[in-house]
This record gives structure tokens, C-alpha cells and sequence, in this order.
């Protein structure tokens, strides 16, 4: 989305009057611009402490007279102040208004970059419901794909299920020892929540006959590694693996429960998904790039007969990729993945939204491929992120003490309908308008709450803060973009009072502070896509909603007695609600149209 940019314009401008100057080459991303601070007068401060090496003089003495020069020679510049070696320069209003004309007619996203990116998110067990951790998970891969996409990337967002392995046994086995057949149907339950209950089941289970063992003189080590329930969980893995016909129809059927449950949460999150990977159909196909690893020498086998890569080279230990009966680990299976992806969309970058606990096993993959020459190897970038906390304390499935996704969205529903009930505010609404508010103010608070801050930061949620009006929240976003509404449908019951005249010769502070921040929109979406941070669209928009709703506390929009300065009002209001709807969908937030 490439828009017209002052400060673009600004240190270009500088760096053509270093040279003409100080007779000193520089290039135009060496000049450092930043926003003038509130309590000075002026848009953009240069920096100027980096010139001054250049002009051999002072900062205050390289300030002036490069301030002097950008006034005489650019009709951008209406005035210049030197502050502590800092440069800051007013911009004319009538260069404001036509950048403001420019971001009219410029709402749609950049053109491609001619780049493909894959987006994993989500990554499941098959085993258990969803919870606040897949929640965060959800939302930083969903609006990452979307700022990727605004960026210019053609994206495709991807799922990978854990759908093998001992864990998943261990919910099979409980429900076939305890279930007596019960099904989503005869429970009354969603899939995934009906089969979590028998994880749960199984540990509950497990804890009771490990402790059995120790009363009966066995080590803890050796209890838990000899109960009979493990030990049959183990067998079932094992009938699995060599695809036992009964084991293999049990597992079918306990995973399109799941599956079925995971795409009603899928769809009320607001999340999807163009391709889902599992990964019983991939754990073996990495086995062919090992096998092509030890060909080229590039992999080595021990005494036992496991294979290794040795990643010491890059800062990292040996991994081992084949375990010695042949079977295979993790990495493994990533590989395998990572190569059909590569077979299906050609990346040229490839996005892993997982949690921080997996930053060695990114390298790790990342150094592998690299060793094996994969040309997708050097996109593979991950997406680190640090875990979520309750008020009450760390989350564990299988203790049955995690927040089940489900139930978070439900209880952000039932609060955003207790506060927007006590503020009053839903007379005019139909029962069903007003459970489409709920919910969208419920997802905005959850989503925005998750989202603003950087996704490594491990974070403390607490749904009660997350919903207030005011503050640093997803629904004071939403009620500032529906009290622009508001304004609009006010301003056209009078008639559309107002006219296109030039505009007066001076603007507020807080119109250029807003026409400021609206430019910057296509320059957060850039940094946002280069940093994989989808915290800094958020930041963008509060601070857009703060700089609003001060300016609307400060102007009666309507009540403005210049025709002119009404109409450029109005147009400037309908212009921030604009950005902060399609910024807020970046972060896969819906606004209301009233509140």
C-alpha cells in the first residue's frame, strides 16, 4: 500500500542539502527522522547529532542551516525550529491536505511483491479441545497472514494435526475401557471436548496406579514406566504403527470427533485454514531425506543403528533423526512436511507460529534442511511466541486445568453482554443484533488483548481488563470506529452541511498529529511484515482511536461554523474510521456499526 509519505519526502530533501552543503554524500535511509514531540512545534524532528560529523560543525550550527535550506528550496516546508541539535520542521497545511486527498483515494493494499509465504498456525493434538494457548496461537498466525498479504505476499495459511503418537493412544485406550461406547451424540458434547475428557480420564487413571505401585515398594522412576495402563497405551501405539485394522478404525473414528469439534471453534475464533496437513501421512516421508542424507555423507549412523545430524557447526549439539529401531522423532516428520509443502506452493518464505518452548527444534530443522541444500531451507523463519498465563496460574491438559478455547469465547461473550447491558447502550438493538455485538466486542476484546503486545512477551490474560470501554482495549477501538459512524449518519440527517472550498490556512495540532498517523498506516504494515510483529498494527491503532477521540473531546465536529473546515472534519472522521476498519481486520477484528 503505497502512499504518499512527508517523511519520505523530508529525508531525501536532507540528504540532497547535505550534499549541496557540506559537499558530503549520504544516502536517504541514513537520515534519521522521528515525530516531533508534543510539547515542541513542528511534524518531523531530523536528527541532525550524525550531520554535524559531516558539516564539521555544531549541531545547532548543521540544524540551522540545513533547516534554512529546506525552507528556501522546498515549498514543503512552512517553518523550522533548532532544539538540542534536533531539527524540527513544520510542514504546510496545503502539502497536509493534499497527502490527506492522496490517502482518500489510496485504501487498497499494495500489489505483490511477487513473493509466496506459508503460514502454519494452529499445530493441534488430536487428543484434546483447544484452549487459550491455541486461542493465542490462532490469532498471531491468522493476522500475521493478513498483514503478509497487505504487505504485498501471495499467502497461504496452512494447519498441521499431531494425529499419531502415545498421546492420542492414551485417549483411545481410556475411552475404550471407560467409554461404554458414548459418542458426541449420545454425550451432548463437541468431539474434541468428548475425547479431551478421556485424556484426562487416562492421567487421572494412570496417578492412581502409579501411586498403587509405589505402596507396594516400587521407585517412582519405575512405577511410572511400568502401570498397566501405560503399558497397554504403548501396546495400541505399537498396533497402530503396523496398522491393526480395529486399532486403525478406533483412531478414525476418535479423530473425526475431534476434527468436527475443532472446525465449529475454527469457525466462531474467526480463523480458517486453505490446507490441513496431518501428520500420520508425513511421519514417513522424512525418512526418504534421511535416507538421502546418508547418501551424500551429509548424515551419519552410530553403533546402535540411529541416525544423526551433526549441527555443531552451527552453534547447536548432534540431533538425531532416526531412532535405532528405525522409527522416527519430530524433526523427522518436520522435514518430511517441510518438503511437501515446498512440492505444493513453492514458497519462498515459510512461517512456524509456535511456542517459544520450540526455538532449538526450529533451528535445528532450519540447520538440517540447510545441510541437505533444500532451496526453501533459508525462508524457513519461526515465529516465536511466549506462553500465556491466568490470574489463577499455569494451564495443563492433561490435569483437565487449561481454559478450553470454547469456553473462554463464551465467557468473553457473556462479559462484553454485561458490560454493554450496564453502560446502557443496546435500546435500539434487536436481541439478534445485540448477540452479534456481543460477539464481535467479545473476539475484539480476546483478539486485541492477545495481540498488543509483542508476540515473544509472555503474557498474563485477564477477560475482566481486556472488555473495559476504555483504555488500552480492543472495544475502545471498536466504540471509537462506531462513534464515528455516529457522526457520519448525524452529519448526512442535516443534510451534508459543509462544502469542498480550500480548506483555512492553518490546521490544529491534533489534525496534523491524526494526518500524521493515517500516512504512517502503509509504513507499520512494512515494518509489521519485516519484523513478523503484528503487535505494532495494534499499537498503530489505539494510538490512531487515542488521537481521535482526543480531537473529537477538543472540536465539536458538527458545530464547526466554517463550512469548510465542518466538511474537511467529517471527511477526516470518515477517513480514520476507514483505517481503523481495515486495520482492525488485519488483526481479524470486526467493528460494529453502532454501539
Amino acid at each position: 500500500m503505497k502512499q504518499a509519505d512527508i517523511s519520505r519526502e523530508l529525508r531525501a530533501a536532507t540528504a540532497k542539502a547535505v550534499k549541496t552543503l557540506f559537499n558530503a554524500d549520504i544516502s536517504d535511509s541514513e537520515i534519521l527522522i522521528n515525530d516531533t514531540r508534543k510539547e515542541f512545534e513542528g511534524d518531523y524532528s531530523i536528527v541532525v547529532f550524525p550531520l554535524s560529523k559531516l558539516s564539521r560543525k555544531s549541531p545547532e550550527a548543521t540544524a540551522g542551516e540545513i533547516g534554512k535550506y529546506l525552507k528556501d528550496h522546498y515549498d514543503i516546508i512552512e517553518d523550522y525550529n533548532v532544539i538540542k541539535g534536533f531539527l524540527n520542521c513544520l510542514i504546510k497545511t496545503q502539502r497536509w491536505i493534499e497527502v490527506f486527498e492522496a490517502r482518500e483515494k489510496t485504501n487498497d493494499f499494495s500489489k505483490s511483491n511477487g513473493k509466496k509465504v506459508v503460514v502454519e498456525y494452529c499445530g493441534p493434538n488430536t487428543n484434546k479441545p483447544l484452549h487459550l494457548g491455541h486461542v493465542r496461537n490462532m490469532v498471531i498466525g491468522y493476522s500475521m497472514a493478513n498483514i503478509l498479504e497487505a504487505g504485498g505476499y501471495e499467502v497461504h495459511k496452512v494447519n498441521i494435526y499431531n494425529d499419531r503418537g502415545i498421546a492420542i493412544c492414551k485417549s483411545m485406550l481410556a475411552w475404550q475401557k471407560f467409554g461404554h461406547g458414548e459418542t458426541p451424540e449420545s454425550s451432548g458434547l463437541k468431539g474434541d471436548q468428548l475425547v479431551g475428557k478421556y485424556y484426562v480420564l487416562f492421567d487421572q487413571q494412570y496417578r492412581k496406579q502409579v501411586a498403587d505401585l509405589i505402596k507396594n515398594g516400587h521407585n517412582e522412576d519405575d512405577a511410572k514406566a511400568a502401570t498397566p495402563l501405560l503399558l497397554e497405551a504403548q501396546q495400541m501405539l505399537r498396533k497402530w504403527e503396523s496398522g491393526d485394522r480395529e486399532t486403525i478404525r478406533l483412531w478414525e473414528t476418535m479423530n473425526r470427533w475431534v476434527y468436527a469439534g475443532f472446525e465449529k471453534t475454527f469457525e466462531t475464533l474467526g480463523v480458517d485454514f486453505e490446507k490441513n496437513y496431518y501428520e500420520s501421512e508425513h511421519y514417513l516421508s522424512g525418512k526418504e531425506l534421511v535416507e538421502e542424507g546418508l547418501k551424500k555423507g551429509i548424515f551419519f549412523r552410530k553403533d546402535d543403528g540411529s541416525v544423526w545430524v551433526d549441527l555443531t557447526d552451527r552453534g547447536m549439539d548432534q540431533k538425531i533423526l532416526l531412532r535405532k529401531d528405525g522409527t522416527s522423532v519430530y524433526l523427522t516428520q518436520d522435514l518430511g512436511t517441510a518438503n511437501s509443502r515446498y512440492q505444493d506452493f513453492e514458497m519462498d518464505l515459510s512461517v512456524y507460529v509456535v511456542a517459544d518452548e520450540q526455538n532449538y527444534h526450529f533451528k535445528a530443522l532450519k540447520g538440517t534442511l540447510e545441510k541437505l541444500g533444500k532451496p526453501y531451507a533459508s525462508g524457513i523463519y519461526h515465529l516465536s511466541y511466549g506462553m500465556v498465563d491466568l490470574p489463577s496460574g499455569k494451564m495443563k491438559s492433561r490435569e483437565g486445568t487449561s481454559v478450553d478455547a470454547d469456553d473462554l469465547m463464551q465467557q468473553m461473550f457473556d462479559t462484553a453482554e454485561e458490560h454493554t447491558k450496564a453502560l446502557g447502550k443496546i435500546e435500539a438493538f434487536s436481541e439478534q443484533q445485540a448477540q452479534v455485538l456481543y460477539r464481535k466486542l467479545g473476539l475484539g476484546a480476546l483478539k486485541f488483548h492477545l495481540l498488543r503486545v509483542n508476540p515473544k512477551r509472555r503474557i498474563l490474560f485477564n477477560p475482566e481488563e481486556s472488555i473495559e470501554f476504555h483504555g488500552d482495549t480492543g472495544p475502545f477501538i471498536q466504540y471509537t470506529y462506531a462513534r464515528i459512524q455516529s457522526i457520519l449518519k448525524k452529519w448526512e440527517s442535516m443534510g451534508k452541511p459543509g462544502n469542498n472550498d480550500d480548506k483555512s490556512n492553518t490546521l490544529e495540532n491534533i489534525e496534523r498529529f491524526i494526518l500524521r498517523q493515517e500516512i504512517a498506516f502503509s509504513k507499520v504494515i512494512e515494518e509489521a511484515c519485516e519484523s513478523m510483529d503484528p503487535s505494532l498494527i495494534a499499537s498503530f491503532t489505539l494510538n490512531l482511536a487515542k488521537l481521535y477521540n482526543r480531537f473529537y473531546n477538543e472540536y465539536p465536529i458538527l458545530k464547526a461554523k466554517d463550512k469548510s473546515v465542518l466538511f474537511f472534519r467529517v471527511r477526516l472522521s470518515e477517513q480514520v474510521a476507514k483505517t481503523i476498519e481495515q486495520a482492525m481486520l488485519l488483526l481479524g477484528i470486526e467493528v460494529p456499526e453502532s454501539m
